[in-house]
Order: structure tokens, then sequence, then C-alpha cells
């Protein structure tokens, strides 16, 4: 699958502004599944930008407006290829994968992707609440498999129930929000019961007659670590396996590792419009 992604983000101050200082991670990752075959990015008023990786591996931009402006619009354009094939139903857990993930080094090595966060805070009640309805843990992989049926059915996907800063403890019993809601939770739950799990942002191609959805913008969902296997994507906003649609830009511990736009300026107050345009080039 080869896709083009147009994504704009355009900033409406209330008055001049000036010392704009913004960081951007909006570029798609190249890996084993997913090639990055060609990326700009497009400022106004024009900056230059310097790149470099952060802690987690995403690319982050840079770039600094010295000048008074009124508005601010950051476009990004990707072309993207994948070739993925469905995994995570068919892998069982052997003897070996459980020895692995009991181990001490395991946890030691995954130990940022365990321990909770701000987002993925959930209280104790919560977490307990869930894993009983979901059933045995015990399991690495069918848990998270149900754990992630079971969020998608018990949360309604509403853009005006959270904003950005909700956290998991208090989007779960609203039982409604968005695809960044759902990861949340999922991976509250998931490092709850020792299970490596990170926050993914990315964008999600829905195309015609799809009953997907978390196209509006960036879309979000789940990585879980598979002993002796490695990272495997799980999308509780749509209870499916991160597969072809699904196009990685970064990976963290929760949302705030992965903010597709960061920056502080002087002036007042602010309105944000994003247009997002995920198109299929070639099958």
């Amino acid at each position: 699958m080869k896709y083009q992604i147009e994504h704009t983000n355009t900033f409406y101050y209330e008055n001049f502004v000036d010392q704009s200082m913004n960081h951007i991670r909006l570029k798609p990752r190249t890996d084993e599944c997913q090639r990055l075959l060609a990326y700009r990015t497009e400022i106004s008023p024009n900056s230059l930008i310097k790149e470099h990786i952060d802690l987690w591996g995403n690319h982050v931009e840079t770039f600094f407006i010295p000048e008074k402006h009124e508005h601010l619009t950051v476009r990004t354009i990707s072309t993207v290829s994948i070739q993925k094939s469905p995994f995570i139903h068919m892998i069982r857990s052997s003897a070996e994968m459980m020895n692995i993930f009991h181990s001490e080094l395991f946890r030691r090595h995954y130990l940022a992707y365990l321990n909770e966060t701000p987002y993925t805070f959930l209280y104790k009640e919560q977490v307990e609440e869930i894993v009983n309805a979901v059933g045995d843990p015990s399991d690495p992989i069918q848990f998270s498999i149900d754990l992630m049926a079971y969020i998608n059915l018990s949360i309604y996907y509403d853009s005006g129930v959270t904003h950005v800063n909700t956290k998991a403890y208090e989007s779960w019993p609203l039982k409604a929000g968005v695809c960044q809601d759902y990861a949340h939770v999922m991976i509250g739950v998931l490092r709850a019961k020792g299970i490596p799990a990170r926050y993914v942002s990315g964008y999600l191609y829905v195309g015609e007659d799809s009953a997907l959805v978390g196209d509006a913008a960036t879309h979000a969902w789940v990585e879980v670590m598979v002993p002796g296997i490695g990272w495997v994507g799980l999308d509780p906003t749509n209870n499916v396996e991160a597969l072809e649609q699904h196009i990685r830009i970064g990976t963290g511990r929760d949302y705030a590792d992965v903010s597709p736009l960061q920056g502080v300026y002087r002036g007042g107050g602010q309105n944000l419009d994003v247009k997002v345009s995920v198109t299929l080039l070639d099958n």
C-alpha cells in the first residue's frame, strides 16, 4: 500500500506574536514494514529547520520564528509505502516465550514501557474492574487481544467528551473519548499486568465504505512487546491489528512523547485548525 499524507496545522493568534519556538513530530518512520519515500515540511512564515532523533527514535524538527506574525502554518507532505500481514492472531505463547516474559532481564530492558505515566495512570480499582471483565492475564498475547476488544466495546468514540490533556483515569469513567483515550486506558492496564506497551502516533487510511474511525487528524494506537517476537500494533479504537492502513509516525511512553507539534511563543491566545488527508496512491 502506498499513500500520500498531507497534514496542515494553522495557528491563528488573537494578536501579533513573536519569539515562536516549535518542535514537529510528523515525519513517518522507516522500519522493516514501512518505508518513507518522500517528505517535506512547509512553514509560513518561512523558517530554517533543524532535525534530530529523540530518545524514543522519533524524528523531531525544530524551528524558530523571531519576527512578529499573526498566524503560523505548518504543512507536511509525506509519501509512504507499507507492506504488512496479519500476525498476532497466529502467535501462541510458548514455554520459551513465557520464560523470557517472566525474566528479570526482560522487565529491566522494557522498564520505560512498564512504568505508569501521568497519561496512562489508572486507579487500582479501575484496573481490577477491567481485568475481571477481560479475563485471565497470564497469557500476555491473548490478554492483549481480549483487552483491545473489551476497551473497543466499552468506550464510545466521541470527540466532544475529552481533550488533549485528559488522563486514562479520567476518560475511563466517561466511557467515551477519542483514539488517544482508548490507547492510554489500554496501555495503563497492560503495564499494570506487567506487559510492556507503548503509545503509537500516526495516520489511519479509512477509504470508502470502511467502518474504521480516527482519520480526522493523527491517529493513536498501542504496541505490545511480544516476548521473542517484537512490537506488535493493536488499535483499540477499531479493534484491529495495526496493519497496512496504519502509518506510523512515532512511539513513546504516552502522548506527551509524540505530540505532533509543541511550541512556545510570546503573545496572546490562539485557535488551531487541523486538516489531514490520506490518499491511496497504489495498492
